[in-house]
C-alpha cells in the first residue's frame, strides 16, 4: 500500500507553480457553481470591550453572475419574531456605512473596493451592546449567498471591593467578601495572603464563584494582609485588604457601665425635678404673702394736721387714765383696723371726762392693770 502523504505537490513542480495552479482549480471550480463564500474562518469571535474587530466576508464570482452587486451586514434579532438590522451596505458601487446609528463612525468596509472579492468589516471601540449574530450577505443575480458570524464583546471585570462580613473577633466566623460591579461573566474569583507564611488559614473555605472566603473559628493567627484577584477571559483586576482579629470585650463590664450611666442620669433628672418643684413652690408662696398684705393695709384718709394728730393722741391718753378693768379689754390690742373717730381730732378743751365712778389711771396699776400705749397716725393716716 502507498504511503499517504500530507498534500500533493507533483515531482519537478516549484511552489510559485503549484500556488498559481491551485488558483486555476478555485476559479474553476467557482465557474461551475457560481457565487460561492470562500471565508474559511472562525464563526465565533470573541473581543474585549474597547477593542476593534474584523468581520470576515470574502467571496468569488462566476461569468453567469452578470447582475450588480449587493453586500449588505445586517445584526440578526435574538427574538425571531422581530426583523434583522441592517447595519452596512454596498450597493451601485457605492457603501453607505452610517446607516445603523449605535454603530455610526464604528462600523467600515476593510475593503475600499468590495467588489474585488472582499466584504468583511471592521468594527472599532466595541461596546458590549455590539454583542450579536451579524450575516453578509452577497447578491449578484443570479446568485446570492450568505454567512454569518456570532461575535460576543466581553467586558473585563472592575476592580473589585474586598471587606470584612461580621465581627472580627476571636472565636468568631469571619467572611471576606470580593465583589466586582462590572464584568462578564463568568468571573472567577481566588483569594490569598501576601504577608506572614501567605498560606490561608486552615480553617479558611473559599467559593470561587461568589468571591467569598470564609475563615471559621477565627483565630489572631488569621490576622495579616489578604489580595482578592477578579478574572475573566479579557481581563484582571485586584483588590487588598488587612484583617485584624481581636480579642472579645470585656461584655460584663460594658453592662455595669452601663447601668451605671443609666443611674446617674435618673438621679440628675430627679435632682433637676426636685429643684424646679422647690422654686416653684417658693414662688407660689411669695406670691400669696404679697396678696395678704396689699389686704389687710388700710385705705388711707384724708391728710390732716400735725397737730390735730398730736392732740389726738393726747385725748387717747388721758382717756386710757380714765378707764376702769372693765373696760382695759377692748383697749388690750392694737387696733390697727379701726379708722380714728371725730372724737380724736378734738381739742384739748373738748376732751370728754371720765365717767364718774371709774378709778383713774394710778388706780389701774394699784389693782395690777398693764398701761398700754396707743399707736400714733401720721397725716396720711398710717400708723408710726
Amino acid at each position: 500500500m502507498p504511503r499517504r502523504t500530507r498534500g500533493f505537490k507533483p515531482k519537478g513542480m516549484d511552489l510559485t507553480t503549484f500556488h498559481f495552479c491551485y488558483f486555476l482549480l478555485v476559479v474553476t471550480a467557482g465557474s461551475s457553481h457560481g457565487l460561492e463564500i470562500i471565508s474559511a474562518g472562525s464563526t465565533t469571535v470573541e473581543k474585549a470591550s474597547g477593542e476593534s474587530v474584523k468581520l470576515d466576508c470574502q467571496f468569488s464570482l462566476a461569468p453567469e453572475d452578470s447582475g450588480s452587486l449587493d453586500i449588505e451586514w445586517s445584526l440578526q434579532p435574538s427574538d425571531t419574531q422581530d426583523e434583522e438590522k441592517v447595519v452596512i451596505l454596498y450597493s451601485g458601487d457605492r457603501a453607505y456605512e452610517n446607516y445603523y446609528a449605535p454603530l455610526k463612525d464604528r462600523v467600515h468596509f476593510f475593503s475600499s473596493d468590495p467588489k474585488n472579492g472582499d466584504a468583511s468589516i471592521n468594527l472599532l471601540s466595541l461596546k458590549s451592546a455590539d454583542t450579536g449574530t451579524y450575516q453578509c450577505k452577497v447578491k449578484k443575480v443570479p446568485g446570492i449567498r450568505s454567512r454569518k458570524v456570532v461575535l460576543r464583546v466581553m467586558v473585563a471585570p472592575s476592580k473589585p471591593r474586598c471587606y470584612a462580613e461580621g465581627p472580627t473577633q476571636v472565636g468568631k466566623d469571619v467572611v471576606l467578601r470580593c465583589e466586582s460591579s462590572e464584568g462578564t461573566n463568568p468571573i472567577a474569583y481566588a483569594w490569598e495572603r501576601i504577608t506572614g507564611s501567605k498560606l490561608l488559614p486552615a480553617s479558611a473555605v473559599l467559593d470561587p464563584v461568589s468571591g467569598s472566603i470564609n475563615i471559621r473559628n477565627a483565630s489572631e493567627g488569621s490576622s495579616g494582609t489578604y489580595r482578592c484577584m477578579a478574572k475573566n477571559r479579557v481581563g484582571m483586576q485586584e483588590c487588598v485588604m488587612d484583617l485584624g482579629i481581636t480579642p472579645p470585650p470585656n461584655t460584663a463590664g460594658i453592662i455595669a457601665a452601663a447601668v451605671i450611666c443609666v443611674l446617674l442620669a435618673l438621679i440628675i433628672i430627679a435632682i433637676i425635678l426636685f429643684c424646679c418643684c422647690r422654686a416653684r413652690n417658693r414662688k407660689k408662696y411669695e406670691k400669696e404673702i404679697s396678696y395678704e398684705i396689699r389686704e389687710d393695709v388700710p385705705p388711707p384718709k384724708s391728710r390732716v394736721s400735725t397737730a390735730r394728730s398730736f392732740t389726738s393722741v393726747g385725748s387717747q391718753r388721758s382717756s386710757l387714765g380714765s378707764m376702769s378693768p372693765s373696760n382695759l379689754h377692748e383697749y388690750s390690742k392694737p387696733q390697727y383696723d379701726k379708722i380714728p373717730s371725730d372724737e380724736f381730732e378734738r381739742p384739748p378743751s373738748h376732751a370728754p371726762l371720765p365717767p364718774p365712778g371709774k378709778p383713774a389711771g394710778p388706780n389701774l396699776s394699784r389693782m395690777g392693770a398693764i398701761p398700754v400705749m396707743i399707736p400714733a397716725q401720721n397725716r396720711d393716716g398710717s400708723i408710726v
